[in-house]
């Protein structure tokens, strides 16, 4: 095995694909700024039981983990940054008013969350905490959605979901509530004779909502269908009259409506979201509330947010055109160093030429060249 051969779904990111994704990085969090986010920088390395705090199972397993040298501890390496950003604004800013917080960093995880996907994506979201209201879950659907439209993202789609439907109906019957996990995962792949296999004993009431969850899919109009269908319980009520406010709220046009994509069902506590473009047959961005995830931080805090992955948001960015740059010979020459410097301040990209390489090309295109003429270095177009 070639000793630079690097670990399954792991890449180096080359020239051309870095600087997309740092244009990114940095348009994303500019569009966060303007909305009032602040940035933080959680680390890459936690203990285990600070790391996986209310993360889930899910979470426990995407984590790569090695133990400290030091203390000798179990240690593990961020699969997702979410949950650092809730131990961040439960126990260092403490703050009793509603907090907006940002991130951007890598993530290492065991397995790839999608066929094409990497392993060590570049995570980057938005958090609000401090206000239960739906005008927070409406605010980081605005944020997602303007911003990838910002980067020149088309026919951005938002698929609504809610936990509270499920759980409402699972807890009119202890038989399908202990049942709960495999039902999960029955209905987020929409398996049907799945579903009718295990709910023979069930509820009538239960049976027939479980078996029409995934058919609720569709526009706005499913809210309506799925308050006819599913059983008149305040929970599920109040979960329809989420999604139909929030939906109006981001755009009929916008938006779809899956009672069944329940991807997140044991983190979230609420409004979950996914946000799809053309060009990428997965979510490119996942969000949601999930209230209960201070308590285990001992400090109980609203909250809702979003993340996305740049690496693969970048690979729906088209072909970044050689940025233009002045050519300039290598010397000593003071006025030509200061010549330099004045317009690396003014913001040009100046590339010295190394003697003998005068005719290499790389990711820059230099439509002018520094030139010395009656002793001033002026610029001067390249033919």
């Amino acid at each position: 095995m070639p000793t630079w051969l690097l670990p399954e779904k792991i890449a180096d990111v080359l020239p051309s694909e870095a600087r997309k994704i740092e244009e990114l990085r940095r348009s994303f969090l500019d569009r966060f700024r303007v909305y009032g986010y602040e940035m933080v920088v959680p680390p890459m390395l936690e203990y285990l039981e600070s790391l996986l705090t209310g993360a889930g199972k899910d979470m426990d397993l995407r984590t790569f983990k090695l133990v400290d040298q030091v203390s000798g501890r179990s240690m593990g390496i961020r699969a997702d940054m979410t949950t650092q950003v809730a131990r961040i604004d439960a126990h260092l800013l403490n703050r009793a008013s509603v907090t907006r917080l940002c991130y951007a960093g890598s993530v290492l995880q065991t397995e790839p969350s999608g066929l094409h996907a990497t392993r060590e994506p570049f995570q980057i979201g938005a958090e609000i905490y401090g206000h239960a209201g739906l005008e927070a879950d409406a605010e980081i659907q605005e944020l997602v959605l303007s911003s990838l439209e910002l980067i020149g993202m088309k026919a951005v789609r938002i698929d609504l979901c809610h936990v509270g439907v499920l759980k409402a109906i699972l807890q009119l019957d202890p038989v399908a509530k202990r049942d709960e996990d495999i039902l999960f995962s029955l209905l987020e792949s929409k398996d049907v004779p799945g579903l009718q296999s295990i709910s023979v004993a069930y509820e009538p009431v239960v049976r027939d909502a479980l078996l029409a969850l995934p058919s609720l899919y569709g526009d706005l109009s499913v809210i309506e269908k799925a308050a006819q269908i599913l059983p008149r319980t305040t929970g599920i009520q109040n979960a329809l009259n989420d999604l139909q406010y929030l939906g109006e709220i981001a755009g009929k046009e916008h938006v779809t409506v899956d009672l069944s994509d329940l991807r997140g069902y044991h983190y979230h506590s609420g409004v979950m979201f996914s946000v799809f473009v053309d060009g990428l047959p997965n979510a490119v961005a996942r969000g949601g509330r999930y209230d209960h995830v201070g308590e285990a931080f001992g400090r109980a805090r609203p909250a809702t947010g979003f993340s996305l992955d740049l690496r693969e948001l970048a690979r729906l960015m088209p072909v970044a055109e050689r940025k233009p740059a002045i050519r300039a010979p290598w010397g000593n020459d003071p006025a030509l160093r200061a010549r330099i410097r004045e317009l690396r301040d003014q913001g040009e990209i100046v590339i010295q030429v190394m003697p003998g390489h005068e005719n290499e090309q790389d990711e820059f295109e230099c439509k002018q060249s520094l030139v010395c003429s009656e002793g001033q270095w002026i610029l001067q177009n390249v033919d």
